[in-house]
């Protein structure tokens, strides 16, 4: 098992991580906290980390102060409850009830990180109702038969170098520590120097199979980022599938000149085609049933009084099958290309990610469904969503599945995003009953 070196303060270290002889696969003698009042103390003690005074938003970004808060704060939680806590290769957290090393472990979290003045229920409402869970759990009294385990991802929101599920990608395979290395965020500061100056190894970042081959479930609480179970009335609801989607940088280069003495016939502005991608990107996805947004743009030399050399936005797409995504980025690309043209701009287009359709494991997703909905009766909503999570990375390799907990706004990545708190602690009584049926027979 690899362990990363400590940074801000306090060393990750791999903590009572040795195979129990002859013994239980799964002890649980360690600290019991109180039941219920749990969720809302952990709540309580993480809302002001990364927290920005003037937006309201959150900014905790990888490798940065409030990360190493955020991080510092799974660290405290794990060992408050006796958990094993650890590092691995690619700077994500864990914490182990019983033996890794035994296999076929139920793991469950999320990440704690955020987008640029995000909301804060995206990613930390998973981590914090993971160890409500387990505290309620613990409470019931159940007998752990499986090993268990808490994970916080890193850099999932790639806010900060513009990939997302960096640390699950790295863990699968999908992103290789080369890749990796020539990530740089807006600075110019690449991925290697953000890690080291954290106090991590970006050397032994990698894939990490050994790792997954323990794991033989993999279960995500997030915040529903929209209102399907607002408008079905539930709380909760099971993920069916995750939406294939991707981000394309699309590059008009033109030609800077003065904005008030260059005649208009003589310009090479862009700003227009840019402007008219836009327009594109709108017109294509209602046609086709999908979204698409150019949420982040960087100009240059970005004056108020000077035509722009270039202009640099980010596509970002997704639809309900490839085929429509495919149609809306094709048609956006043509419609940018022919504006392009007409005004004498240059225009690059990249694909920076792409994730395909990620259809959940079927066996686990009926069963979580089953366990939510044995006790009442009812049916357990199945949602698509168009967002990517660590849980969708990682379901090429391991039986993954989510559970969404109600937004009754729909709104997310904005301080406007919002989970109420008695659909919180049916989120965490529905991921207990989950574990429990998972991890306890």
């Amino acid at each position: 098992m690899t362990t990363g070196q400590g940074g801000h303060g306090t060393p990750p270290v791999a903590a009572g991580l040795s195979s129990p002889s002859g013994g239980p696969a799964v002890p649980d003698d360690g600290p019991q906290p109180a039941r219920g009042a749990s969720f809302h103390e952990m709540w309580r003690e993480l809302l002001p980390i990364g927290r920005h005074p003037d937006t309201g938003g959150y900014r905790r970004h990888a490798w940065t102060g409030a990360d190493a808060e955020c991080r510092d704060w799974f660290r405290e939680q794990a060992e408050a409850r006796g958990l094993a806590y650890e590092v691995d290769r690619n700077g994500n957290q864990w914490a182990w009830l019983g033996d890794p090393a035994a296999g076929d472990a139920v793991v469950t979290g999320s990440h704690l990180d955020s987008v640029p003045d995000g909301g804060a229920f995206d990613g930390p409402l998973g981590v914090v109702s993971s160890f409500a869970a387990l505290d309620e759990l613990r409470g019931r009294g159940v007998r752990f038969t499986k090993p268990l385990a808490i994970a916080n991802f890193g850099d999932e929101e790639g806010a900060r170098f513009g990939l997302a599920c960096v640390g699950s990608r790295l863990t699968a395979g999908q992103l290789t520590a080369e890749q990796a290395h020539r990530l740089t965020d807006g600075d110019g500061v690449g991925l290697p120097r953000a890690m080291e100056a954290a106090g991590y190894d970006p050397e032994a970042i990698g894939p990490d199979p050994e790792r997954l081959a323990r794991i033989g479930a993999f279960v995500e609480l997030h915040v529903e980022q929209g209102r399907a179970l607002d408008l079905s009335g539930d709380r909760v609801g099971v993920a069916s599938a995750i939406w294939p989607h991707g981000r394309w940088r699309f590059d008009f280069r033109g030609e800077a000149n003065h904005a008030g003495t260059t005649r208009l016939a003589d310009r090479r502005d862009p700003m227009l085609p840019y402007a008219q991608a836009v327009l594109a990107a709108r017109r294509e996805a209602e046609l086709a049933g999908a979204v698409a947004t150019f949420g982040k743009i960087v100009v240059e030399p970005n004056g108020v009084n000077a035509i722009p050399s270039l202009v640099r936005g980010w596509l970002d797409s997704r639809a309900a099958d490839q085929e429509t995504l495919d149609t809306v980025v094709d048609g956006v690309g043509k419609a940018a290309r022919e504006y392009a043209d007409a005004h004498g701009v240059d225009l690059d287009v990249v694909r920076e990610s792409f994730t395909p359709v990620v259809e959940f494991d079927h066996a686990l997703r009926d069963e979580l469904a089953r366990i939510l909905g044995k006790d009442t009766g009812l049916t357990v909503p199945v949602l698509g969503t168009g967002a990517g999570h660590d849980a969708g990375i990682l379901s090429g390799s391991i039986p993954t599945a989510m559970l969404f907990v109600r937004n009754p706004t729909g709104v997310s990545h904005s301080p406007a995003e919002f989970a109420a708190e008695d659909d919180c602690v049916a989120g965490v009584r529905a991921l207990a009953d989950v574990l429990e049926g998972l991890a306890c027979r």
